[in-house]
């Protein structure tokens, strides 16, 4: 029995990886399955841009409300009803529902976990019987392969993993840190540099208060640098191939979190012609 989420997404995936690939290929074009990876990551990239966008766009609406919200809560904290009236107002007068950032990552996600499969049925092609059950999914037997690609990607092998580094090259561990230096980035572009604001709010609050944002801050910072340092050491176990595809999903999503949202707490260090307000 066919599984719907194979014929829903993983299948079309990966007959568009195949048509790149052959593309690419019948051009007798070097590294033609680590090209046809990036181009097939930047075009559902771009395609999903409109649901990223509007996630973006209502996490800067909740970051600009911000302000607002705790001027609410301290004005009708202790009236919940109240307090929950007026939240709704505010979110009403501006048009923001705070729902409306989760929805287009959920609806994301299932795109990311097909693609992840596909590329990792690609990087992990060793034998036959994995070429034939591939072969078995393209829609246009034209299509169909009739070898193993090579996994070389200008002297890269996508199927090597950077933990294999003591045999396969020294040069392997920069992969991770690559990837966990970039994920750090866009997690910094995500913090907006409020430190005057929170300075003058800070003199209102209570020191109860005070500690509080404190914590919450501390707990952030803390974040920006656990989830690259986790999406680094599993870029360490993981195939090359797969790390290709995760930094371009990223670099793209850098620049579009850069003209959405700005630079955020990253500001600071660009040049000035690249500064955001």
């Amino acid at each position: 029995m066919m599984n719907l989420f194979d014929i829903l997404l993983i299948d079309p995936i990966l007959n568009l990886l195949i048509v790149f690939y052959g593309l690419l290929n019948a051009a007798n074009i070097p590294g033609s399955l680590g090209l046809a990876i990036i181009t097939l990551t930047v075009i559902i990239r771009l395609a999903l841009w409109p649901l990223t966008a509007a996630q973006l766009k209502s996490s800067k609406k909740m970051a600009e409300l911000k302000p607002h919200l705790q001027k609410i809560k301290e004005v009708h904290g202790k009236d919940k009803v109240r307090h929950q009236q007026e939240v709704s107002r505010l979110y009403k007068e501006h048009g923001v529902n705070p729902l409306s950032g989760c929805l287009p990552l959920l609806l994301q996600m299932p795109i990311f976990i097909a693609l992840y499969q596909v590329l990792l049925k690609f990087v992990n092609l060793t034998n036959g019987d994995l070429l034939a059950g591939i072969n078995q999914k393209i829609y246009i037997a034209s299509l169909r392969l009739q070898e193993i690609p090579s996994t070389n990607f200008f002297g890269l092998n996508l199927s090597t993993k950077p933990n294999e580094w003591s045999t396969a090259g020294f040069y392997l561990l920069a992969i991770p840190l690559i990837t966990g230096a970039l994920q750090f980035v866009q997690s910094k572009m995500l913090i907006a540099d409020e430190k005057k604001p929170v300075q003058k709010l800070q003199k209102k609050k209570t020191e109860e208060k005070a500690s509080m944002e404190d914590s919450m801050a501390q707990m952030q910072s803390q974040m920006v640098i656990i989830m690259p340092a986790m999406i680094a050491f599993f870029a360490y176990g993981f195939p090359v191939g797969l790390a290709l595809y995760w930094n371009t999903f990223t670099i793209i999503g850098i620049i579009q979190q850069y003209k959405i949202m700005g630079a955020g707490s990253i500001n600071k260090y660009l040049p000035s012609k690249w500064k955001t307000n």
